[in-house]
């Protein structure tokens, strides 16, 4: 897989010329020209196609896709959004994907776009948001989410066959052909003919016969046109070939565009207000359907919750949702209050056995060392500032965030509307309508619904068969001392203790798979603070634990809500009766792709099943259903996409006859 921690990662070394511009040594290239990069970027880019008329043409509520492959320094992209900012209608949208195997370092990207003073104010809003850029998909939101980057980090013919996308112009902008042969080549062309939409337009430095002939085998349409300064030519192009966008039938894209753009989404938590900020930063109206006075009163409640990744060396699916949801919510919070509403001092997950260490070490070898570093004993306790019984993994970029801040931080738009103390019990669909009810009380309506409620979900018909269970947690909050104060990192053993926020730490958390009740108990205090003893006699002295009586303490109990595979549940729901009808043949041959159309129920999403996870996948899920519902390129790997689409669980069940 592209984005598996196997594939070699490392950042682009730089040489800086006399001039003070890069260059890249692997590749023995300029990342731009030292005579006038800006304006080769804006004829060979957006004159050649013809962006200022395109952006121009687009409706309020319209989109255009750039394709890149090559993001370098981010050039290109800042010509291609100061464009955009000046000729598009205020509604409209850019979505701009591009692929780098050595991304930048975030200083090499400072010192590269300080060169263009006159993109300051785009570059400036880039370079806050361009940190935790991992291998993979990357997703970052810009202007308030009126420009969106998706970034690919890996090699472009392992990314670009992930991709689901459709493009509407290309910058073809990797190092030459001569000093990078690996990448222009039939696959890259038949990659860039499977992404394009219809009359797909394409510009490119490159004039190489191989190249022109390679496109126009692809079925694009190619002209060489006069270059500028010392380059003779450069190359236009416009795909005149068939689309090629082909899935199977449960995992396409629903055909149903709604006559409006509304929407409801039931549950106020991290993944309902997620799913309401996507959809209202693309022009939507968003209704969002509490049941509770305030959101962010269940799981979503804690007054600290942890960005703390659990990985696998292998590049499974939800190792790879997790480096890339990361990165999408530590660039979030950076819009947050910073020391109040999260703080990222970094977590520390020790080694507290054999196995834990054995699997510690697998993940140092697979992962590069800006995402988690290996640390001794030693090193591990000036780290966290208290004593340890070991080592363990740091990840510098994590830390500590309240999710109720996060949760009004999503719903702050004026877009959205939250209707609290609203339970809606059961849907029904009128008039193309989806309808919400409490009994006989109509709570709101709209075209389409997203199902944010976690396993409450499935007290409508229509999600009813979700395999989602609950799992109830107690976390203890224990009063900060003048000697837990020295506490500077969250440290994760089996539970988890994270420094003050307003005076107290917060401590956890319990697991227990069978109560239903969510009165805190005096047992689970004990277990909360055992865990807190394992991680550290040290803090637990310093806190005084030993002085604490378990009927003293405060604390929260909630539900978390996972799935069978651990992976959550996001995307469109079909009607589970009819599915299991059309797609019959699977039982007796599930190699067969029949071409029977998904029976859709038109307009209902889901977005659940995010465990304890929710912080790192629920804001990308966001993203994910937007993606779905506004026809744009997702912001993950189609397979992961898949592997988290609520259409699996029925696929399985018709392959295996139940």
């Amino acid at each position: 897989m592209p984005d598996s921690p196997s594939a070699p990662f490392s950042h682009a070394c730089l040489d800086w010329d006399a001039q003070g511009l890069p260059r890249s040594p692997l590749f023995d290239d300029v990342y731009f020209s030292n005579l006038d990069g800006l304006e080769e970027t804006r004829y060979v880019f957006l004159a050649n196609n013809e962006l200022a008329q395109r952006f121009a043409a687009l409706p309020d509520s319209g989109r255009l896709v750039i394709g890149e492959t090559g993001f370098g320094t981010g050039l290109n992209f800042l010509c291609a959004w100061e464009l955009f900012e000046q000729t598009a209608a205020p509604g409209a949208q850019l979505h701009f994907v591009s692929v780098e195997k050595y991304p930048l370092t975030a200083a090499d990207m400072h010192r590269a776009l300080a060169l263009w003073p006159q993109l300051a104010g785009y570059a400036g809003q880039l370079l806050a948001q361009y940190q935790a850029i991992h291998p993979g998909f990357q997703r970052i939101l810009l202007a308030e989410g009126r420009v969106v980057l998706t970034l690919l980090i890996g090699d472009a013919l392992e990314c670009l066959p992930q991709l689901d996308a459709q493009v509407d112009a290309w910058f073809l902008d990797g190092f030459s052909p001569a000093k990078n042969p690996q990448m222009w080549n039939a696959t890259l062309y038949a990659e860039l003919a499977r992404l394009s939409a219809p009359d797909a337009t394409l510009g490119t430095f490159s004039s190489a016969g191989f190249v022109r002939r390679g496109l126009i085998a692809a079925g694009f349409k190619m002209k060489r046109l006069p270059g500028l300064g010392k380059k003779w030519e450069v190359m236009q192009g416009r795909f005149i070939g068939s689309p090629q966008r082909a899935a199977t039938p449960w995992f396409a894209r629903p055909t149903f565009v709604p006559p409006l753009r509304e929407a409801l989404v039931i549950g106020a938590g991290l993944a309902g207000c997620a799913s309401a900020a996507s959809l209202a930063a693309r022009g939507w109206q968003v209704t969002v359907l509490e049941r509770h006075a305030e959101p962010a009163q269940e799981a979503s409640g804690n007054p600290q919750g942890v960005l703390y990744l659990k990985l696998s060396a292998h590049g499974t699916a939800l190792s790879r949702l997790i480096v890339a949801g990361f990165g999408h919510t530590r660039r979030r919070l950076e819009r947050l209050n910073k020391g109040q509403d999260w703080d990222a001092c970094g977590v520390l997950q020790l080694a507290f056995d054999a196995k834990e260490a054995a699997r510690q070490a697998r993940l140092a070898e697979a992962f590069p060392a800006d995402l988690l570093v290996a640390l001794d004993r030693q090193e591990a306790e000036a780290q966290a500032g208290v004593g340890l019984p070991g080592g363990g993994l740091f990840y510098p970029e994590g830390g500590w965030v309240h999710p109720p801040a996060l949760c009004r931080a999503q719903l702050a738009h004026p877009a959205i509307r939250l209707l609290a103390h609203s339970e809606a019990l059961h849907l029904t669909r009128v008039d193309g309508q989806w309808q919400a009810w409490a009994g006989d009380r109509l709570l709101a309506s709209a075209p389409v619904v997203i199902l944010a409620g976690a396993a409450e979900v499935r007290r409508f018909a229509q999600s009813a068969e979700l395999p989602l269970k609950r799992i109830r947690g107690q976390i203890t909050r224990l009063p900060q001392t003048a000697a837990s104060a020295a506490l500077r990192t969250v440290v994760c053993a089996e539970g988890y203790v994270a420094p003050a926020r307003d005076g107290e730490h917060t401590l956890g958390a319990s697991f227990d798979f069978s109560s239903d009740d969510l009165t805190p108990t005096s047992a689970e205090h004990q277990s909360n603070l055992s865990l807190l003893t394992e991680i550290s006699t040290d803090l637990a002295a310093r806190l005084h634990v030993d002085t604490l009586s378990a009927e003293q303490l405060q604390g929260r109990a909630a539900f978390r809500c996972t799935s069978p595979d651990y992976l959550p549940i996001v995307g469109p729901l079909a009607d589970a009766a009819e599915f299991a009808s059309r797609y019959a043949v699977l039982g007796k041959d599930a190699r067969q792709i029949p071409q029977t159309p998904c029976p859709w129920l038109d307009g209902l999403y889901v977005n659940s099943g995010h465990g304890s996870r929710g912080l790192i996948t629920a804001p990308l899920s966001g993203e994910l259903l937007a993606a779905w519902l506004n026809d744009e390129p997702l912001p993950l790997p189609r397979d992961i996409a898949e592997a988290c689409h609520p259409n699996r669980f029925l696929l399985r069940r018709v392959i295996r006859g139940q």
